[in-house]
């Protein structure tokens, strides 16, 4: 009972992305996604079991998701997650818990930078503020479905950030 689709999930449902630090291979994403269900099979805050939900996008981002109306997760069951998909990226030779880096889209591929990279891209004008930035930051389902997790970098925390003179525009 306690693993759904993803789709099932309310919009003020808890949501975290965990970036890949490269594409997933087709049998990697099956892998992975096989493991988070497993461990989303017996997911529980207190004892009471966590219905929740997950996705891949884009062979880069696993989506992970919990109904908050059913039962909030607590600070040990997100601990756990976390430290599952940290043990499963070691395991698959990909690091799953990074949000230090910054994803984006370049001529339709999905490539990774540090900040420090991605600051000297900006500031070459190698990529500007409409580049279009994956916000791994999303707490809600809510914001995922409304196009959140792809936007021009203007839109997001990567504006202020990187392109202070051209934030909000």
């Amino acid at each position: 009972m306690p693993k759904v689709s993803f789709d099932e999930l309310p919009d003020n449902g808890r949501l975290w992305v965990f970036p890949a630090s490269r594409d997933l291979s087709d049998a990697e994403g099956r892998s992975c996604l096989a493991a988070v269900d497993e461990f989303l099979a017996t997911w529980s805050a207190h004892g009471a079991p966590l219905k929740s939900g997950r996705q891949l996008i884009e062979r880069r981002f696993l989506l992970v998701g919990v109904d908050v109306d059913a039962e909030s997760p607590s600070g040990c069951s997100i601990d756990a997650l976390v430290n599952r998909l940290r043990a499963l990226g070691e395991s698959m030779g990909v690091i799953l818990i990074d949000h230090a880096s910054v994803w984006f889209r370049d001529r339709g591929a999905v490539r990774t930078a540090s900040r420090a990279d991605f600051r000297a891209l900006a500031s070459r004008g190698d990529v500007d503020p409409h580049v279009a930035v994956f916000d791994t930051t999303l707490t809600r389902v809510d914001q995922l479905r409304n196009g959140g997790l792809e936007r021009p970098a203007s839109e997001t925390w990567h504006g202020k950030t990187f392109f202070r003179a051209h934030a909000g525009g």
